[in-house]
């Protein structure tokens, strides 16, 4: 059965046009809802091919509204298209929700842009920090995005027409294919530094409030136009993933046991695959048992030490890696 678009519900902006073939995992599982013990009957290949991931950049340098995903903006600090003060950090995030309202999706994260404009002279600029909770819970299970570090993408400023009394900017940062990772939250803190050409001057040092008596600064006031978090959304099948997981102690019948045993490993192995960049990859996979199986964190810990042990016994295993714990 092809995933034409005949197959295709409406419905879903994911699944029309060209993204009907670019992003296969989503409309694969729609063209196929009938339930089994494996939540993907055909894995989805979560690292897009080079052709599909030149589609993508295009689309994402052009801000196509195809491949935004629709998140929820919340803020006691900045309202979007309102002048505020930037002598404080702001605090501001786009959620998904999922387990209220998407709780059969999980979400790729492949870049965020925001338009920001400054009043004219002003002497700030912003340093935005951004933190990716990956499958729900606490602030604490969030990871901090390394932009600027070596190797890892650097936002990119395009510069817009300017008003009478702002000049404005595009600002994009672009994940792609090799540091997409899973998102249910993006945490972004908003702070801004003093623009300087003096060398000796530390321009990565900020000051919260900003020095309000410096007579040589403008501080002026900037304002957030918009603020999209760009990607792509799969299906996932949680009770599917019970099933297997029950499995483990009561299999239906002889093999089972061992297919699940497979089948839960290969998940595993293919969800921190995707760790986002660090020392020390991260666990996602214990994320995505706490926060969208919803189970508690000593049965999170006997599946992992269950996985461990049946990996141990297979031959020409390969050692589990040291994983850094991200979630409680």
């Amino acid at each position: 059965m092809s995933c034409g678009p005949a197959h295709l519900p409406r419905s879903n902006p994911l699944c029309c046009g060209h993204l009907s073939q670019l992003l296969l995992p989503v409309c694969h599982r729609q063209c196929h809802p009938m339930r089994s013990l494996s939540p993907w009957q055909h894995p989805p290949s979560w690292f897009l091919p080079s052709e599909r991931w030149g589609l993508v950049k295009y689309l994402l340098q052009r801000l196509d509204s195809r491949i935004e995903v629709h998140a929820i903006y919340i803020s006691n600090d900045v309202r979007l298209g309102s002048w505020f003060n930037p002598a404080w950090r702001k605090r501001m995030l786009l959620t998904l929700k999922s387990n209220k309202n998407k709780s059969n999706l999980i979400h790729m994260l492949m870049g965020i842009s925001f338009q920001i404009c400054s009043t004219k002279n002003s002497t700030l600029e912003p340093v935005p920090v951004i933190y990716v909770n990956p499958f729900g819970g606490s602030h604490s299970e969030s990871w901090f995005m390394p932009v600027n570090q070596p190797e890892f993408p650097d936002w990119e400023r395009t510069r817009l027409d300017s008003t009478p009394n702002a000049q404005c900017y595009n600002w994009t940062l672009s994940l792609g294919n090799k540091w997409k990772s899973f998102f249910e939250t993006v945490h972004i803190y908003l702070r801004s530094r003093i623009v300087t050409d003096d060398p000796t001057v530390n321009e990565t040092l900020f000051y919260e409030p900003l020095d309000l008596d410096d007579q040589t600064s403008n501080l002026g006031y900037m304002k957030i136009n918009t603020l999209k978090v760009f990607g792509y959304s799969m299906h996932f099948d949680p009770e599917g993933i019970k099933d297997l997981i029950l499995q483990l102690d009561y299999p239906y019948t002889q093999g089972t046991q061992d297919a699940a045993f497979l089948m839960l490993l290969e998940m595993r192995d293919r969800i921190n695959r995707l760790s986002p960049p660090a020392p020390q990859p991260l666990d996602l996979f214990s994320c995505l048992l706490r926060h969208r199986l919803k189970l508690s964190a000593g049965e999170v810990a006997r599946i992992k030490d269950s996985l461990q042990i049946f990996n141990s016994k297979l031959p020409n295993a390969f050692p589990e890696p040291d994983l850094a714990q991200l979630c409680s």
